[in-house]
């Protein structure tokens, strides 16, 4: 709607609100609320015809058997109400923007195909597989970078936490640093998608904040007056951050505890995509592992699980990821979550504060 709306200024001077972003960035996330409402009903009552139902093994051990047959691929609601309000809001002949609808179809695809080989042969791709389909588009972007760089002399930088006016040049390292950040984006959010809400919930706190550290990045005299390296074109990604946090929220009201869909891998992989290109496309990958704290921390239990077992073969938790540990000490679900979505609130504030203290 932009892309064709926007010309037309010159006649109707409504036509004019477009140019804002805010005002854009407001409506992409009602857009996709409203979308995502709409078609998530009908979504899940396809899926429930289907029989597209989470397998029963996957929550065995974690006291999670009464899940059994709640439908899954409920990524299609996120990123199906996501794209529908993308083309219409954002500029699309900004390549920042096309990008992360690239990364958006490409994870969401595989994803989708996923969880379909799981419910129907039990089993879906190799980890080694998955390692290749999430490492072809963060090279082919990597590439894309480097050749036409988001501002020149930056194109293998990366901005410095605290540090006003400091960047690390990665030189050779950064295509493999910013694969790392996609990928560890993306199996976290897989990790950590395992209650009701959970991570759906987390990644819309991260999107909300990564919306006004783009809105700032792309604002010349907010990223002067905050010492932040200036990339003309990011407060696209605003919109598409708010476009992303409507179709969260969409989603929330069915996944909600009780869930009524799970979002699986057709959701998991396409937001850790989509969040972790956010981040390399704002040149603030360090700032990632702040806001996205949770998403940290739930990695780093399965890793300390799992090193600990191996090395002194004990647990150090009850079960990992780590909020199954909380669950397994007799909170409730819905209070796990909720606390967790409380520590995502906490750590996006100190991401945001990180601007400011340099």
């Amino acid at each position: 709607m932009f892309y064709f709306l926007y010309p037309l200024r010159e006649h109707f001077t409504i036509f004019n609100l477009l140019r804002y972003i805010t005002f854009r960035s407001a409506y992409a996330a009602i857009t996709s609320l409203l979308v995502s409402l709409i078609m998530g009903r009908r979504i899940i009552c396809w899926l429930e015809a289907k029989n597209l139902r989470e397998p029963i093994s996957k929550y065995i051990e974690g006291s999670h058997g009464h899940k059994e047959g709640t439908p899954t691929m409920g990524g299609i609601i996120i990123f199906s109400s996501l794209l529908i309000s993308v083309l219409l809001w954002c500029d699309l002949s900004n390549r920042l923007v096309l990008y992360l609808i690239s990364m958006t179809v490409w994870m969401g695809g595989f994803g989708m195909i996923d969880d379909y080989m799981k419910v129907r042969k039990g089993d879906g791709f190799r980890v080694w597989q998955k390692l290749v389909i999430q490492v072809i588009p963060a090279l082919i972007i990597g590439i894309l970078l480097i050749c036409y760089p988001l501002r020149e002399g930056y194109e293998t930088m990366t901005s410095a936490l605290f540090l006003k006016n400091m960047f690390l040049n990665l030189g050779y390292f950064y295509i493999p640093f910013l694969i790392l950040v996609i990928i560890g984006t993306t199996n976290a959010v897989n990790l950590t998608d395992g209650m009701d809400g959970l991570a759906i919930g987390l990644s819309g706190i991260i999107a909300a904040a990564f919306a006004i550290v783009a809105y700032v990045v792309g604002n010349v005299k907010f990223s002067n007056y905050l010492n932040i390296l200036f990339i003309g074109g990011t407060g696209e990604i605003a919109v598409f951050c708010t476009a992303f946090l409507g179709s969260a929220l969409g989603f929330l009201w069915f996944n909600s505890h009780p869930a009524e869909i799970f979002m699986g891998d057709t959701g998991s992989l396409a937001i850790g995509g989509i969040l972790g290109l956010i981040a390399v496309l704002l040149k603030q990958e360090m700032l990632l592992l702040v806001i996205g704290g949770v998403f940290v921390i739930e990695a780093l239990s399965v890793l300390m699980q799992v090193g600990s077992y191996k090395i002194r073969g004990r647990r150090v938790l009850k079960m990992a990821p780590i909020h199954h540990h909380f669950h397994l000490l007799g909170w409730e679900e819905s209070k796990v979550v909720i606390r967790f979505w409380i520590w995502g609130i906490l750590f996006a504030l100190l991401g945001l504060s990180t601007l400011k203290i340099r």
